[in-house]
């Protein structure tokens, strides 16, 4: 831990995060107050196994059954257990692989796998037990960072946005900013040029493509839209999505990976199904940024959806077509793998100084809220 000049204390996180992707473990870590300074440091991504995102894919099923947050129906215990080890097992192969010395690390921020995120019964579960990581690594970790938000009345998320606003401040540019995370769900954060926040989910990003070429073709994701771009746009696919209640209502909630469902596989050819889903993710992302209080000048692009090139056209077109700038994080250097994990760094800073991580115009909360549990290696 480091002290600011200020006074106010530096301190070294890493940031675990396993998205809705389900695809691996991010690793990144970063130093910083918890306000307005980020130092940004090396990042590694560590796969899963085609074995356990298949068990992780059976268990959201399984997650169907849950009625409370401590609800472990099935072999969720199991794969809790599993899960957790693999995370352990990452924090060690990142420090290794970069030569970080664990007992330099003042805390580590851990999402953990979202097995069930329902709002409206202020339900969400993040498999991932904090205490056994926190036992196993050695260092003092924060986790569960949503309910609280979702006690408060808030969606459980975004929760990025708080990191996203720090970023807006240290990047060398005018205007307004959208920050975009095309993960398995993609959702925006607006930075006003006054610093101020608004943000939600706007739809799928990458999770209906994955499950498209999966059951046609069996293979995980289309990698750089390459399917996508042999493919052509079958409008009533995409218009059909596009009609969901979702998009005409201006009270913005959170998204489940479960909340669209994959269009029958005998719709369209593996092409035109990637093309037209490829298309779906764009014009969501454009169609739910019409709730903004204005259109943003400058968009940055993260998230493994940013690798897709038919997203990113698309994306593009239609960001250039209002008077936008589209960029990817890389260029405006920075990693655009690592931002969601280095945001769970930094949100874990804030927990610990116990600053708020959501707002009413994040999450739709009743007050500013300081969520996630804090567990230190001798508990």
């Amino acid at each position: 831990m480091v002290t600011k000049a200020d006074g106010s204390a530096m301190l070294n996180a890493l940031g675990l995060m396993s998205g809705t992707s389900m695809d691996g473990i991010d690793v990144a870590l970063i130093s910083s107050d918890g306000l307005t300074k980020v130092d940004r440091g090396p990042f590694l991504s560590i796969g899963y196994s085609p074995g356990f995102r298949r068990r992780l894919a059976a268990a959201l099923e399984a997650a169907t059954e849950i009625k409370s947050r401590d609800d472990r129906p099935g072999d969720l215990a199991e794969v809790e257990r599993e899960l957790t080890d693999k995370h352990v097992n990452a924090v060690a192969v990142f420090a290794e692989h970069h030569g970080i010395d664990l007992a330099s690390v003042d805390l580590i921020g851990f999402h953990g796998q979202t097995v069930l995120h329902r709002p409206k019964q202020s339900l969400t579960v993040q498999l991932g037990d904090g205490a056994l990581l926190a036992e196993k690594t050695g260092r003092p970790v924060v986790y569960d960072m949503r309910a609280a938000d979702m006690e408060a009345g808030g969606e459980g998320a975004p929760l990025a946005p708080a990191y996203h606003a720090a970023l807006a401040q240290s990047l060398d540019r005018e205007g307004s900013f959208a920050f975009v995370n095309i993960g398995g769900i993609s959702n925006i954060t607006y930075v006003a040029a006054d610093g101020t926040i608004h943000a939600f989910d706007s739809g799928p990003g990458n999770t209906l493509i994955d499950q498209w070429v999966e059951a046609k073709a069996g293979i995980p994701y289309d990698q750089g839209g390459a399917i996508a771009s042999e493919g052509r746009v079958v409008r009533t696919m995409v218009d059909d999505f596009l009609s969901a209640p979702f998009f005409a209502d201006t009270m913005h909630r959170s998204l489940d990976r479960n909340d669209f469902v994959l269009p029958k596989t005998d719709s369209a050819t593996l092409e035109d199904g990637a093309r037209s889903l490829a298309r779906l993710t764009a014009e969501a992302i454009d169609l739910s940024s019409n709730t903004l209080p204005s259109f943003p000048q400058n968009w940055i692009i993260c998230g493994g959806g940013r690798n897709n090139q038919a997203i990113m056209a698309d994306l593009d077109e239609l960001v250039t077509a209002r008077g936008g700038h589209l960029m990817s994080a890389e260029e405006i250097g920075l990693d655009g793998d690592a931002v969601e994990a280095e945001a769970w760094a930094y949100l874990a800073i804030r927990c610990r100084k116990t600053l708020p991580i959501s707002w009413p115009e994040t999450t739709g909360c009743s007050k500013p809220t300081c969520g996630g549990v804090v567990v230190d290696p001798q508990q």
